[in-house]
């Protein structure tokens, strides 16, 4: 049984929607879920999925416990759902291939720093993007530039607001990470 351990910052909505995919899987269990964020909504998440989940602070990951507890969990994949801090280098080394993001358009558009969750869709708007998508990516050293592993897309209408680019993000979302993470697994 291959073992994912989910990290996220924020509600949990994505982390959730991996944990029950998984549920009654052969092939994978999400074993455990990170936070960086002592007041994140994963956390009440993570406790009504019956999975265990650690609070491990910025001072903590940049102390080096995020790399030990990772380690200590020994992962076949680590999957970050909103994880709003930069991976260290120790553990994008210890962990080569092994760690994947989703990002909320697609790369290499609104990427880096900063661009996350409303800001990236907010930026489609203003832009009259006519399309937006998802793209899940190999975890490296910089954000959002890391290998793409998938990409899809969604038509944005010209009256669409923010709010509606990110419900229509959230579905390919729930839809293919999921997906994308089963399909990686076996190979690991």
């Amino acid at each position: 049984m291959k073992k994912i351990v989910i990290l996220a910052s924020g509600s949990g909505t994505n982390a959730e929607n991996i944990v029950r995919y998984f549920e009654d899987s052969d092939l994978a269990r999400v074993d455990a879920i990170i936070t960086n964020n002592a007041k994140a909504g994963v956390i009440d998440k993570a406790r009504k999925v019956g999975v265990s989940c650690f609070v491990i602070g910025n001072q903590s990951v940049a102390d080096g416990e995020l790399a030990k507890k990772l380690i200590s969990l020994k992962p076949d994949l680590i999957v970050l759902a909103g994880y709003l801090r930069l991976i260290p280098q120790d553990i994008i080394s210890t962990f080569p291939k092994r760690i994947i993001n989703i990002h909320p358009a697609l790369l290499p558009d609104y990427g880096g720093a900063g661009m996350y969750g409303k800001y990236v869709h907010q930026a489609v708007v203003e832009n009259e993007d006519e399309v937006s998508g998802i793209t899940i990516h190999y975890v490296s050293e910089a954000y959002d530039e890391g290998e793409i592993i998938f990409q899809e897309e969604v038509e944005i209408d010209f009256e669409d607001e923010w709010q509606d680019v990110e419900y229509k993000i959230r579905e390919l979302e729930y839809k293919h990470y999921p997906a994308v993470i089963e399909y990686l697994l076996p190979d690991l």
